[in-house]
């Protein structure tokens, strides 16, 4: 799994809702073996960037690595995924397996952005006048 770090300046991405869908911000290199509308097959690689839930679809979108560009994968033309980091071949249930990777990471995101304030409330604790500078910030 990618390392998620946050800063001030670059917050974690968080599970959001876009009208009815629900999008989960995913991180990951992944290898996708897909069919399109007309059923013709291809091999993509992607950089992950987010999983999208709604009615009737789920979606996968990320940086395709042959054109650099932003592009949206039905999750069921999938015909398996490769995960590029451990190896793992998923070639059943992938919906669910994207999903739940994406739960991970979101709950990863969680105890890390816990963490942060956690961390930035003892150093102001120990600090009052960084703890006045963050109050007007």
């Amino acid at each position: 799994m990618a390392t998620l770090e946050a800063t001030p300046m670059n917050p974690l991405p968080q599970v959001r809702d876009e009208g009815a869908w629900r999008v989960f911000p995913m991180e990951g290199a992944l290898e996708l073996h897909y069919r399109d509308v007309a059923g013709n097959p291809s091999r993509r690689r992607i950089m992950a960037r987010e999983l999208k839930v709604g009615p009737g679809k789920t979606l996968l979108g990320g940086i395709d690595l042959a054109d650099d560009g932003y592009r949206g994968f039905r999750a069921d033309r999938i015909d398996y995924v490769i995960d590029a980091e451990t190896g793992r071949h998923v070639d059943r249930n992938i919906i669910d397996w994207l999903l739940k990777r994406a739960q991970a990471q979101a709950r990863e995101r969680a105890r890390i952005e816990r963490a942060r304030l956690k961390a930035d409330r003892g150093s102001a604790e120990q600090d009052p006048a960084a703890a006045e500078i963050a109050e007007n910030a």
